[in-house]
């Protein structure tokens, strides 16, 4: 069995200690591959409006406040990551942190987050293929394809096959085609923007709004149920940024290079986000008229509706980075559930298949494949029994990425707590910041299970009066607990702290000096 030592990497060597190639991703690599994670171009159409729906004319604002528990925690998964770089990143960390039980559970929800987009993802894909062909023939038939199920699953399985294709390969592969594919879909979403604006100025929008700064003031909300409401949706369109963490010791200069990434990701897309909101809110308003963003028959894909309108015989260029954000998301994503499930069987907290390496790629191989057959096999087990079961589960996501990150931002305060006070630095970022973001985390969490216990919830699913969203997500969960005792019992060693101890004595900086 793995002992608790050999967190360290042989960096030197070029290869990490898990197997995996060190020093193969720098700075911009991390963030490209960041911000394909978060896929914006597809978050954001999907969510503007269900957000200006709830919030009207304070999407901006919700935005902001939106970000700032990410911000907050990814100031503590920075510091976490500087002490201990280690693909396991929540796994590791909140083992660390508060002992085996929880840390596998942190894990869980990371890997059970990741699944369940990818299955999504792929769906998208699939959705805004044939929605982009059926507007480069002009046969509107085409795009009722996606549809009929066989179709769609088959689709979806090719989809998800090119990308574990692709996520198998060494990292180098991986960068080279999110940097063409990021490109292109954010050079599409500011060309957007812009012509949105100009449109919106000149008096050419659907429903002209002159722009205001209290667009960005939170406090113009009326409720506190509005508020958190909408706080959920924009959490939403920020998850994935940790993939930059995933990747630490593939990363040069592990300590500092994730943690830099991560804050120049979301910060990148913080911006990107609030330029379309008001460029969108300029140009449509928030109403319920046929292109106004509080319109739901709009709302499934709000860039689609107002890419006609505004760029013309230009709009196939929309689509066409909506569908490159849904597939190159897929194919980042995999690095996440990929790396994690790496490190939970390398220090045996699940079978050490799973600590695996291609001997060829240096990456791992098996929980790769692992990740992709189980998101494959639920997404086409789901499409078949019904479509409203598979979009509540990706509802239901969101209470994944609370639980999750607010774990590990507990995981930072908790494990730092000896050095709260040895500076004003460590102060603000190992117990300020990721308490704050943690504790915001915490109540979105509650807030969103107590909430989906309404039969209204969602898609309106219901099991005897319980709404579907909070059975399913109150199961992801319960599924983690069943495994993880199943685990204990078959390996016992990683549960007894005798493969990854809590409060390790020394820094991996110390051990490398």
């Amino acid at each position: 069995m793995t002992s608790d030592t050999s967190t360290t990497e042989s960096a030197d060597h070029g290869i990490s200690q898990k197997g995996l190639s060190a020093g193969s991703v720098g700075l911009i690599g991390a963030v490209v591959i960041g911000i394909s994670c978060i896929a914006p171009a597809y978050t954001f159409t999907a969510a503007v409006g269900p957000t200006a729906s709830v919030v009207g004319l304070q999407v901006p604002a919700v935005i902001l406040v939106g970000f700032l528990p990410m911000l907050l925690v990814a100031f503590g998964y920075r510091e976490l990551n500087r002490e201990m770089p280690d693909s396991g990143t929540s796994f590791t960390w909140a083992t660390r942190a508060f002992g085996p039980w929880i840390g596998w559970m942190a894990g869980w929800g990371l890997v059970a987050a990741t699944i369940l987009v990818l299955s999504n993802l792929a769906g998208i894909a699939v959705e805004f293929l044939f929605l982009l062909i059926s507007q480069l023939t002009g046969n509107e038939s085409i795009a009722e394809l996606a549809g009929v199920t066989w179709i769609n699953i088959v689709v979806c399985l090719l989809f998800m096959l090119g990308a574990t294709t692709i996520s198998y390969r060494d990292m180098q592969t991986t960068q080279k085609l999110q940097y063409f594919l990021v490109s292109f879909q954010m050079i599409v979403l500011l060309f957007f923007a812009i012509v949105t604006i100009v449109q919106a100025v000149n008096g050419r929008g659907f429903d002209s709004t002159a722009f205001q700064f209290s667009w960005f003031n939170p406090f113009e909300l009326t409720s506190f149920s509005t508020f958190a409401a909408g706080l959920s949706l924009s959490i939403f369109i920020f998850w994935g940024w940790d993939v930059t963490l995933t990747m630490n010791e593939e990363t040069k200069d592990p300590e500092k290079t994730p943690g830099r990434a991560a804050t120049v990701t979301v910060f990148t897309i913080v911006s990107l986000y609030l330029l379309l909101a008001v460029a969108m809110i300029m140009y449509s308003g928030v109403g319920d008229g046929e292109l106004g963003l509080g319109n739901v028959e709009i709302q499934e894909n709000v860039f689609f509706h107002l890419s006609g309108p505004i760029l013309g015989p230009l709009a196939f260029l929309v689509s066409l980075a909506v569908l490159t954000s849904s597939a190159s998301s897929l194919q980042s994503t995999f690095v996440s559930p990929a790396r994690t499930l790496l490190a939970m069987g390398h220090y045996g907290a699940l079978s050490p298949k799973f600590a695996a390496v291609s001997p060829r790629f240096f990456t791992p191989g098996y929980a790769t494949i692992a990740s992709s057959i189980v998101a494959s096999a639920f997404y086409a087990v789901m499409r078949v029994l019904s479509e409203d079961a598979l979009w509540d589960t990706i509802t239901a996501l969101g209470m994944m990425i609370c639980f999750y990150y607010g774990l590990t931002a507990f995981a930072c305060v908790w494990y730092f707590r000896k050095q709260w006070f040895d500076s004003a630095r460590l102060f603000f970022f190992t117990l300020f910041c990721p308490l704050l973001g943690g504790a915001i985390l915490l109540i979105l969490f509650v807030t969103t299970l107590v909430d989906s216990l309404d039969p209204g919830y969602g898609s309106g699913s219901n099991v005897g009066g319980i709404g579907l969203v909070f059975i399913l997500g109150v199961a992801v969960i319960l599924v983690g607990v069943v495994v993880m005792i199943w685990q204990s019992i078959k390996r016992p060693a990683f549960f007894r702290g005798q493969t990854l101890s809590m409060d390790a004595p020394a820094s991996l900086r110390k051990v490398r000096r």
